[in-house]
């Protein structure tokens, strides 16, 4: 590997000053998933950048899914997933996983990392002091089981856990609202990002894929779309840019502008170190969407 020489150091750390003076003190959401869950290279990288960010001043809300560790509980358990619209259906039985795995071993196993690493980071999910309020979701009226859509969001108790120097880990397990109080309700964690972006009016939502972006071609990784406007979504999914299981990740990105949050990025979490790359360079790696009139 060729030696990067001092001077290169320094250069990158120049280049990357401005970004850090216009987002220090600015809070950032980023939802945690896809490869840089489980691949040991890209969760280092990750933990690293997530460090970083929180010490030069630019507050890190994280939150988490956990898909496959889900998964593969069930299938030790000899359960069968069954999924509705790309969401769990998720009756009593797997809710019960899902809290346990979410909230129990993925989000402590994150927490750890951070602290190890030299974070300082406090995992909690959205039953704790009921930082995530729900009601049962039924997509065009159908029963999905305890999945539920966010209501609510706690954020004094974010804000004061940020103050302390501390980066939220955030587990997308739900408490019941309403009159589905006293339930507990299984949350997309895009769609659990989207809503604390957009209580907290968050300066950043960002979504880490397993894709680059949003792509013009879909199936060509060349044809990155690396800025947008919310006003261009209904646009880009009528053209098909947008489709699939892109869908739901642009659909999230507007609620959280609709809610405030400044910008919204869709990138690629197979990067390592993407997320640095993508706020503190001018290319950046992935799609940027923003609220009309807010630039880039």
């Amino acid at each position: 590997m060729k030696e990067v020489s001092n001077a290169l150091r320094a250069e990158v750390l120049i280049h990357a000053l401005p970004y850090i003076q216009r987002y220090r003190g600015r809070t950032m959401v980023v939802k945690y998933g896809g490869s840089a869950m489980i691949n040991g290279e890209l969760k280092a990288a990750v933990i690293e950048d997530l460090i970083l960010l929180s010490c030069v001043g630019i507050n890190i809300v994280l939150v988490h899914g956990g898909g496959p560790e889900i998964e593969a509980m069930l299938r030790a358990l000899g359960k069968e997933s069954r999924f509705v619209e790309g969401l769990r259906y998720t009756d009593e039985e797997t809710m019960e996983v899902v809290q346990m795995v979410l909230c129990g071993k993925v989000n402590k196993d994150i927490a750890a990392l951070i602290e190890r690493a030299g974070g300082r980071a406090l995992g909690l999910c959205g039953i704790d002091g009921a930082l995530l309020q729900a009601r049962q979701f039924r997509p065009d009226g159908e029963d999905i089981g305890l999945v539920g859509e966010i209501v609510s969001v706690n954020t004094e108790t974010l804000e004061n856990i940020l103050a302390s120097g501390f980066i939220p880990v955030v587990s997308s397990v739900a408490l019941g609202a309403g009159e589905d109080a006293g339930r507990v309700f299984n949350v997309n964690a895009d769609t659990a990002a989207a809503a604390v972006a957009a209580a907290l009016r968050a300066e950043k939502l960002i979504l880490m894929t397993d894709v680059r972006g949003i792509l013009r071609e879909v199936h060509d990784e060349g044809s990155l779309i690396k800025e947008v406007s919310r006003s261009s979504i209904e646009a880009l999914k009528s053209g098909g840019a947008v489709s699939k299981g892109m869908i739901p990740k642009v659909d999230c990105c507007a609620l959280a502008l609709d809610g405030g949050v400044q910008k919204a990025h869709i990138i690629d979490g197979r990067l390592p170190h993407a997320l640095l790359i993508e706020l503190f360079t001018d290319e950046g790696v992935g799609t940027m969407i923003h609220r009309a009139g807010s630039g880039t």
